[in-house]
C-alpha cells in the first residue's frame, strides 16, 4: 500500500513537471521563425569616442560617449563639426553601445538617398555593459550621466545655424526606462527630448523584482511620469514591443502608462505595417523592417524651417500613427489635400455585377480607370476594393463630377486605405460618401508590371459573423465551428467572449476556392481593438491555423469584441473552427507569472520544513523531505488565505496606506481567472519542489560517497561546544567579506560552508554504519553467543546500554541530516534570488571591490549568524526546546506571505525564510 501511495505521488509530480517543461516549450520555443531581415553595413562601422569633461570622466569613470559613422561621413566628424540632427541611444540589459549601428547605418543610407538635405548624427553611450535588469542599484547612475551626455552633444553643435535645441532618444529595453528616467532628476528640462522611442521596454513593472532599488527606481519613473503629464505632454513617446517572440520582456509589460496617451503610443511590432512581425528582445535592434519604420518616421518628423525636429506634438503623433499604425500606402502628408485634380488618361469601365475584377498591365503614362456607383447605392452599404500594386503615391479616389471624358472634382481617398502584406485594401461606407458617383483607380507609371484590382460592393450585416470561442475546461476536446456561405473579398468573425490574458487559441480556417489553379495568397488579421497588438498570417493553403492569444486583457469598461479579418479571393467559401490550446494556455500563465513560480516553490518548501517541525515535536523524529512535503503540500492550507488578504489588500482604504503604483499590477487583479492561476503555479511549485528534493538528497548523497573515497572520515565532531574558536574567525571573515565586498559573496561561501559540512556528517554517518555490527535478530529480547546458545540482553546489561546508545545516536544523527538538507534546499533559493547582484559584482569587480548599494548585505549579516549556529547543532537540542511549538507555526505564515506577496516582493522572499530559520536557531539555543 505504501509502495502504491509513493508510486502515485511519484506519477502526479512528473506529470506537473512534464506540464511545466510544456508550458515553457510554448514560451521559449517559438513555433514562429525569425522573419526579421538582416541589416547590413556597406561601409565599415566606426565609433568616435567622445571627449567628455574631466569632471564628468572622474565621477563615471566607466562610463562613454561614442558618435557613429561610416567611409566619409565618419571621417568629416572626426573633427566633431556637426551639422545634423542628434540622436542618442541607449542599450539595455548587458547591452553594447555598438548595438548603435543598425539604426545608424540606414539613418546614412537615408540622407545619402535625400542627397543629404537632411542627416542624423547618431550617438551612443556605453554603459559598459552592465546587468541593470538584474542590479538597480546603478540604474540612478546612468540616468544621470546620459542628463550629462545630453549636454555635451547640444553644446557639440553650438553656434550652428541651425543648432539643435533637443535630443531624440532611441532607448532599447532598460535603456528606455533609463530615458524617462530623466524627469525624474531635478533640474532637468523636458525640453531637451524632441521624441523618445523605446524598443522592447518594460515599462510598467520590472520583469524580475530582485532588488528593492530596482523596484523603487520604477516607482519613482512612474509615479513621476503620472504626476508631470501636464509639464511633459509636448513630449511624444513611442513604445515598441517585440510580441510573442520576446520571451525576455513580454508586450503586456511595455505599455506607457495610461495618463500619457494623448501624446504616446504604443504598439506590438507585429502590428506594424510594413513590419508585421514578431521580433526577440536583441532582434528589435537590427531587425530591418522596424529600423525602416522607425528612420523614416524620423526624417518625416524633420521642420523644413528649423532643420530639426518639429516641436509641434500633434505632427509628431500623427507622423508616429501613419508609420506605425495605419499606413494607407503613400507617403506621409501632414495635411492632405481632399480634392484633386485629375489630369492624364481616363478609361471608363461600367459595372454590370456586385463584384468585378480588373486587370491591367500599364505602359509609359500612368492612367486613371472609372467604376461608376450609382447602379449600386440602393442594394449595398459598403464597397471594398483590393489594389496589388505597393506604390506610394495616391491610388483611389471618389469622383463627385464627371463629364463624359474625366472627373471633374476628385477626393483622394487613400488615407482611408490600409496596407496589408501583399495588397492594399479600402473599405467604404456609401452613406457617408453620398456625393460621390465614381470610383477611379489611379495607375501610376510603373513600366513593366501588372495591376489587378478587384472590388465589391456588400452589406456589412451578410459578411459579419459571430463565433463564441471555447471554454477553458474543455481542454481543447471541443470545438466551436462557424461555416461562411457567401463569397467575398472579405469576411469578419467577431470571436466573442475573447478577452482574458490566460485564454489561448487555434484558430483554423478551411478555404474551398472554386479555381485551385492560381490560388491567390489569403491575409487573415487578427484584430484586437483594445490595444495596438494585430497580427497578420499569410497563407496559400487550403487549412491554415492562426495562434490567437493577447498580450494586454480586455479593459473593464470595454465592450468591443476582437475580430478575425479575412482578406481573399471572391471564389471561394470559409470554416472557421476555434479550439482551446492547453498548452498555449500554460505558456501563458508561465510567461505572465514566471517570476511568480520561485516565490510559490519556496512556499512548497516551507510547508514541508513545517511537516517536519511538527513531526519532531509529535514523534521525536524528523521525516524525510519528499514524504513530508508530500503530505504537507495543500494547496487549501495557503490558497483561501492568501487570497483573502489579496482581496483585502485590494480595497481601497488599504491603498492609501501601500501608497504604490507597483503593487497595483499584481494585487489588485480583480480577473476572475486569478484564483485559478494561483492554484496552477502553486502545484507547479510543487512538482518542482518535490524534483528539486530529490535532485539534493541524490546530490548529497553523490557528494558523501565521493568524500569517502578521497578522504578518511574523522568521525562525529568531538566539541560539543556551540561556539569555537574556528567558528568564531569563519564567522567574522564572513562579516568582513560581505562589508568589504559583497553580501551575495558571502551568502555564497556560507551555503558551500554549509553543504559541506552536511556532506561531512553524511559521509560520517555512512562509515560507522558500515563498521558497526549487524542489528540483532528480529527478537528484542533474546540474542544468541557465538557458540549459538541463547541468552537475554539482561544478562549483559554494559553491552546492551552501548548498543541502544548507538542506536540512539545514529538517530540523532539521521533526523538532524533530514532537517539540514531541507534547510540547505530553502538557502539554495537564496543564493539563487541573490544570484544577480553577484554576477553584477563579478563583472564589476575590475572598477569597485566593494558592491555599492548592496542589496543582500543584510541578509548576508543575518544568514551568517543563523547558519552558523544551524550547521553545528542537531535536533536532540531542538526536541527539548519550548519554542519548537511556536517555531512550527511559522513556516505556514510565511508560505502564506510568500503567495501574497508574489510577485512584487520578490527581493523579500528571503527574509520569509529567514524568520523560521531564525527560530529554528532559537531553538538550538534556549
Amino acid at each position: 500500500m505504501w509502495r502504491a501511495r509513493r508510486a502515485a505521488g511519484v506519477l502526479f509530480h512528473a506529470v506537473l513537471a512534464a506540464l511545466v517543461l510544456l508550458g515553457a516549450r510554448d514560451v521559449f520555443f517559438q513555433y514562429e521563425e525569425n522573419r526579421c531581415s538582416m541589416t547590413y553595413m556597406f561601409e565599415y562601422p566606426e565609433y568616435l569616442k567622445i571627449k567628455l569633461p574631466k569632471k564628468i570622466s572622474r565621477r563615471y569613470p566607466v562610463y562613454e560617449l561614442y558618435l557613429y559613422g561610416e567611409g566619409i561621413y565618419a571621417e568629416e566628424n572626426r573633427k566633431l563639426i556637426l551639422t545634423g540632427i542628434p540622436i542618442l541611444f541607449l542599450p539595455g540589459n548587458a547591452g553594447s553601445y555598438k548595438q548603435v549601428r543598425s539604426l545608424g547605418s540606414i539613418a546614412l543610407r537615408k540622407a545619402e538617398d535625400t542627397d543629404f538635405k537632411y542627416h542624423f548624427d547618431v550617438f551612443s553611450v556605453n554603459f559598459n555593459e552592465e546587468l541593470v535588469a538584474l542590479y538597480g542599484g546603478s540604474l540612478q547612475r546612468q540616468t544621470r550621466f546620459v542628463n550629462e551626455c545630453i549636454k555635451v552633444i547640444l553644446k557639440l553643435y553650438k553656434g550652428h545655424v541651425f543648432a539643435p535645441r533637443s535630443v531624440a532618444l532611441v532607448g532599447h529595453s532598460m535603456g528606455g526606462l533609463v530615458a524617462r528616467a530623466l524627469l525624474t532628476l531635478k533640474h532637468f528640462k523636458p525640453e531637451l527630448l524632441s521624441i523618445l522611442v523605446t524598443q522592447a521596454t518594460p515599462h510598467i513593472a520590472p520583469v524580475l523584482p530582485f532588488d528593492q532599488y530596482l523596484t523603487d527606481f520604477y516607482k519613482a519613473v512612474n509615479h513621476n511620469w503620472i504626476q508631470r503629464a501636464q509639464e511633459i505632454r509636448n513630449l511624444t513617446t513611442l513604445s515598441v514591443a517585440g510580441g510573442f517572440r520576446d520571451y525576455q520582456v513580454r508586450s503586456g509589460l511595455a505599455s506607457l502608462p495610461r495618463s500619457r496617451q494623448n501624446c504616446a503610443l504604443s504598439v506590438v511590432s507585429s502590428a506594424v505595417p510594413r513590419v508585421w512581425v514578431s521580433t526577440d528582445h536583441l532582434s528589435i535592434v537590427w531587425c530591418k523592417e522596424l529600423i525602416l519604420a522607425t528612420v523614416r518616421a524620423f526624417f518625416d518628423l524633420i521642420d523644413e524651417n528649423t532643420k530639426q525636429i518639429s516641436e509641434n506634438p500633434k505632427r509628431k503623433l500623427l507622423v508616429l500613427n501613419h508609420h506605425f499604425l495605419r499606413n494607407p500606402g503613400k507617403l506621409f502628408e501632414e495635411k492632405p489635400q481632399s480634392l484633386t485634380e485629375l489630369t492624364g488618361a481616363f478609361i471608363w469601365i461600367k459595372i454590370k455585377t456586385s463584384k468585378w475584377s480588373y486587370k491591367g498591365y500599364n505602359e509609359s503614362d500612368g492612367k486613371y480607370f472609372i467604376f461608376s456607383l450609382s447602379s449600386h447605392r440602393k442594394s449595398y452599404t459598403h464597397i471594398h476594393c483590393k489594389n496589388s500594386m505597393l506604390d506610394t503615391n495616391s491610388w483611389i479616389y471618389g469622383c463627385a463630377n464627371s463629364t463624359s471624358s474625366k472627373c471633374l472634382q476628385a477626393v483622394d481617398l487613400t488615407w482611408k486605405a490600409e496596407l496589408l502584406p501583399t495588397v492594399k485594401i479600402v473599405t467604404l461606407k456609401l452613406q457617408d460618401y453620398p456625393s460621390l458617383t465614381h470610383i477611379v483607380l489611379h495607375i501610376p507609371v510603373v513600366g513593366g508590371n501588372k495591376f489587378t484590382l478587384d472590388c465589391e460592393f456588400f452589406n456589412e450585416v451578410s459578411r459579419t459573423a459571430q463565433l463564441p470561442v471555447t471554454n477553458l475546461f474543455t481542454f481543447g476536446f471541443s470545438s466551436s465551428k462557424i461555416k461562411l456561405n457567401s463569397t467575398g473579398l472579405i469576411h469578419i468573425v467577431q470571436l466573442q467572449h475573447f478577452g482574458q490574458i490566460y485564454q489561448a487559441f487555434k484558430i483554423f480556417i478551411q478555404s474551398n476556392c472554386q479555381i485551385l489553379k492560381e490560388r491567390k495568397p489569403s491575409v487573415y488579421q487578427l484584430h484586437i481593438p483594445w490595444s495596438h497588438e494585430d497580427s497578420l498570417t499569410l497563407s496559400q493553403s487550403p487549412l491554415t491555423e492562426i495562434s490567437a492569444k493577447l498580450h494586454i486583457a480586455q479593459p473593464i469598461n470595454d465592450t468591443s469584441v476582437p475580430l478575425l479579418k479575412m482578406y481573399s479571393s471572391s471564389d471561394c467559401q470559409y470554416e472557421v473552427t476555434v479550439k482551446t490550446s492547453f498548452l498555449q494556455v500554460l505558456g501563458q500563465v508561465i510567461r505572465i507569472h514566471c517570476d511568480a513560480l520561485p516565490m510559490y516553490i519556496i512556499s512548497n518548501i516551507l510547508l514541508a520544513y513545517r511537516r517536519q517541525l511538527k513531526s519532531l515535536m509529535s514523534t521525536g523524529h524528523c521525516s524525510d523531505f519528499v514524504p513530508a512535503l508530500t503530505k504537507a503540500a495543500k494547496p487549501y492550507k495557503v490558497e483561501p488565505l492568501a487570497y483573502m488578504i489579496k482581496f483585502l489588500l485590494g480595497l481601497n482604504w488599504f491603498k492609501g496606506i501601500r501608497n504604490s503604483e507597483l503593487d497595483g499590477v499584481t494585487m489588485n487583479n480583480q480577473d476572475l481567472w486569478f484564483p485559478l492561476v494561483s492554484l496552477t503555479l502553486f502545484m507547479f511549485g510543487t512538482g518542482i519542489a518535490y524534483w528539486g528534493g530529490i535532485l539534493l538528497d541524490w546530490s548529497i548523497r553523490l557528494l558523501s560517497s565521493l568524500h569517502l573515497v578521497l578522504t578518511r572520515p574523522s568521525g562525529p565532531p568531538s566539541n560539543n561546544s556551540l561556539i569555537t574558536r574556528l567558528r568564531f574567525c569563519i564567522a567574522v571573515s564572513m562579516f568582513f567579506l560581505s562589508w568589504t565586498t559583497c553580501g551575495a559573496l558571502a551568502i555564497m561561501m556560507t551555503y558551500f560552508h554549509y553543504i559541506f559540512k552536511v556532506v561531512n556528517f553524511h559521509s560520517n554517518l555512512r562509515s560507522e554504519l558500515n563498521v558497526s555490527p549487524k542489528d540483532p535478530e528480529p527478537s528484542s529480547d533474546d540474542s544468541k553467543n557465538e557458540a549459538g546458545e541463547t541468552y537475554r540482553s539482561e544478562d549483559c546489561p554494559s553491552e546492551a546500554r552501548n548498543s541502544h546508545s548507538t542506536t540512539m545516536t545514529t538517530d540523532s544523527i539521521i533526523d538532524s541530516l533530514k532537517m539540514h538538507i531541507t534547510v540547505i534546499n530553502l538557502l539554495t533559493w537564496i543564493v539563487l534570488l541573490s544570484c544577480p547582484s553577484l554576477m553584477y559584482w563579478l563583472k564589476d569587480v575590475r572598477y569597485r571591490i566593494r558592491l555599492d548599494p548592496d542589496p543582500c548585505r543584510s541578509v548576508a549579516v543575518i544568514l551568517i549568524v543563523i547558519l552558523g549556529v544551524l550547521m553545528n547543532t542537531s535536533t536532540a537540542k531542538i526536541k527539548s526546546s519550548k519554542l519548537l511549538k511556536i517555531a512550527a507555526y511559522f513556516p505556514l505564515l510565511c508560505s502564506v506571505a510568500a503567495v501574497v506577496f508574489a510577485p512584487v516582493y520578490l527581493y523579500l522572499m528571503p527574509y520569509f525564510v529567514i524568520i523560521p530559520l531564525f527560530l529554528h536557531s532559537l531553538c538550538s539555543i534556549v
